[in-house]
């Protein structure tokens, strides 16, 4: 990878550092993996349409800029371009910019990038082959659904993710969690690291396509693999495991834990930890195939007995004896936990509190840059870099072509 070039404003830290990303995503996926590039080092520049990134206004909570907390949680260590694309003085704007790119990542729907003449394999390709291109889309471009619009609910429909996600009372249920978005922003990171990587023996770039689609699918662990073995169509069990037993929220004298029991060595040390070890010796719970066929009678001795102990030291213990264990906690008390500080997994600088970096590099750590940047806020900067003077910038703001951040607060109003 190049060295860093600290002359455009590059971060001079992590393992991405001296890397460009043209960032011209929405909402979550690309987002979230155009951050991760940037709290590795990598020089992210957000283009944002006239109407903004959506989630600047998801909310409430909003920030005192008016900007949506959503927003905050995934643009971090960016900056950010207002600009028109949909003109050609914007496309203009947008080619400049890519002659010192290494990365594009895009979530439009498909084709439009070709409707502007930028398509990736006539276009791009040719005129900056060294381009990694990263298109995130719900299905593809082509194919029975290719080109329509997907959203992770959507998607967790479609796939059978909400067909597991419940108990047979409550119904498919989504996800509490955007898990198809969010693992797609992985996905497109682990493509773009991947191409990278083959840059170095080739020196071209070349296109990475993700999709919401595939990811949902690939999501289906181990559910798809026991349906395709066994022709049983996965049901709702709560948050009981089809494989494992016990694997399963249980409550305990004064709140509910997590028991995650994969083994018999484990089951064991468990059932010696809370002085049943009659269950030891019972045939019904000899192995793990014979705890799932038993799996209600198991539940209801291991939920009679817990009810003696409280979560905490019972969690305690449990992992001591190296049984994996855990509350059932909000999200605050999540995050009050002195674990979650000695992994460095809150954020709290400058007035900012944010998630922390899940990926730890021991030689090239990464680390939040910049706060998360408001609506065109560094337009005048980036396109200086890129070689565009006073009278030339002041011509794309006075025709409207580059957007300020005065431009989304009367939209906002």
């Amino acid at each position: 990878m190049p060295a860093p070039d600290l002359s455009r404003g590059a971060p001079s830290h992590g393992a991405l550092a001296g890397l460009r990303v043209i960032d011209l995503s929405r909402v979550l996926a690309g987002p979230l993996c155009t951050q991760m590039l940037a709290d590795h080092g990598a020089d992210v520049v957000k283009i944002e349409p006239p109407s903004g990134d959506e989630t600047r206004l998801l909310g409430p909570p909003f920030d005192e800029a008016g900007d949506a907390a959503y927003f905050g949680g995934v643009n971090r260590g960016k900056r950010a371009l207002g600009l028109d694309l949909a003109r050609p003085e914007g496309r203009a704007v947008l080619e400049a910019l890519l002659k010192d790119a290494d990365i594009l990542v895009e979530n439009y729907l498909p084709g439009t990038m070709e409707r502007w003449n930028l398509g990736y394999e006539e276009v791009l390709s040719v005129r900056h082959p060294r381009l990694v291109y990263c298109a995130i889309s719900g299905f593809g471009a082509d194919g029975p659904l290719g080109g329509l619009p997907g959203y992770d609910a959507v998607l967790q429909a479609m796939s059978g993710l909400m067909s597991i996600n419940g108990t047979p009372e409550s119904g498919p249920t989504r996800v509490g969690v955007p898990i198809v978005d969010y693992v797609t922003g992985y996905n497109a990171l682990t493509g773009i690291l991947l191409a990278l990587a083959a840059r170095q023996q080739t020196g071209r770039g070349q296109r990475v396509d993700v999709t919401l689609f595939d990811t949902a699918l690939s999501l289906l662990v181990p559910h798809a693999a026991n349906w395709l073995c066994s022709g049983r169509t996965p049901g709702r069990l709560g948050s009981a495991h089809p494989n494992i037993a016990p694997y399963d929220k249980f409550a305990a004298g004064d709140g509910e834990l997590f028991l995650g029991i994969v083994n018999d060595g484990q089951f064991r040390r468990f059932c010696r930890q809370v002085k049943r070890e009659d269950l030891l010796e019972d045939p019904r719970f000899g192995t793990n195939a014979a705890r799932l066929q038993h799996v209600d009678a198991l539940r209801g001795e291991i939920q009679r007995t817990l009810a003696a102990f409280k979560v905490e030291d019972l969690c305690r213990d449990l992992m001591r004896s190296g049984v994996p264990a855990g509350a059932v906690n909000t999200v605050p008390q999540a995050f009050a936990q002195a674990h979650v500080a000695h992994r460095q997994m809150l954020i709290d600088q400058d007035g900012r509190r944010a998630p922390g970096i899940p990926v730890k590099l021991a030689r090239t750590p990464g680390r939040p840059g910049l706060p998360p940047p408001r609506y065109g806020e560094h337009g005048r900067e980036i396109l200086a870099e890129a070689g565009f003077d006073r009278v030339a910038i002041d011509g794309l703001l006075a025709s409207g072509v580059l957007k300020t951040t005065n431009d989304h607060k009367e939209r906002k109003r």
